[in-house]
């Protein structure tokens, strides 16, 4: 089980914007070593309880929420990546549990006994919580993501683009996924995540950018559509 502790800003840019800024950012930051060109592939599949517990409370502002998803990397993923993200004032604690493709798909069946093979108290607090709220797959989101990093203060940037989703049908390891744009293909979204405070030559950049910050949430992106016809 992994944890990480840390602060999370989120920026709309232009297309353009995105590919000065970005490159910039490569003169004075490494690139994520997955990158590809515009970026790699990620796939989410948003969980949340059967009355919406976890969307209402992002559009509520609430101070203390969490989503939880499960991640992988395309229909070819041997593994996905269980995930719990959880708003702690300024901070964001995420925590993730690689899971096997069987395991996971078998999550996404919605047999949440399968956690409890694992040893990690993580597991275990997931299988209660999405038992306790009923918790079922609500949505798929994907995008292209290039990232940079910087070892200070746990620097991570990543460029979010192209993002697309669907609700009906939440296998993440599918490759026939019809998914539906949820974002202006000329919008990215930016997110800036780092511990203790922001190093000054990056708040430099992102101020001569003109970036403004925002609260864009992709899970909320996607169950737009949805939410606005069920309330």
């Amino acid at each position: 089980m992994n944890e990480v502790l840390r602060q999370e800003k989120k920026f709309l840019l232009s297309l353009d914007t995105c590919y000065r800024l970005s490159s910039r950012l490569g003169q004075v930051m490494k690139e994520d070593p997955h990158n590809r060109g515009d970026g790699y592939a990620i796939r989410s599949l948003y969980f949340d309880s059967i009355d919406n517990r976890d969307y209402q409370e992002k559009e509520d502002g609430t101070e203390l929420r969490r989503k939880i998803r499960l991640r992988n990397y395309g229909a070819d993923s041997p593994f996905a990546m269980l995930e719990m993200k959880q708003k702690q004032g300024m901070n964001q604690k995420k925590r993730s549990l690689k899971m096997s493709r069987e395991d996971a798909q078998s999550l996404i069946r919605m047999d949440y006994d399968v956690l409890l093979k694992y040893e990690e108290p993580f597991a275990a607090e997931c299988f209660w919580m999405m038992n306790q709220f009923c918790y079922i797959p609500r949505a798929v989101i994907e995008y292209k993501r290039k990232a940079f990093i910087a070892r200070e203060n746990s620097t991570r940037i990543t460029f979010d683009h192209h993002i697309v989703g669907t609700e009906s049908n939440v296998d993440i390891f599918s490759d026939r996924l019809l998914q539906n744009p949820l974002l202006n293909p000329y919008l990215v979204v930016l997110e800036v995540k780092f511990n203790g405070f922001l190093l000054g030559y990056i708040k430099d950049l992102l101020t001569n950018a003109g970036c403004g910050e925002t609260a864009v949430s992709k899970y909320c992106l996607g169950r737009a559509v949805s939410m606005h016809y069920n309330f």
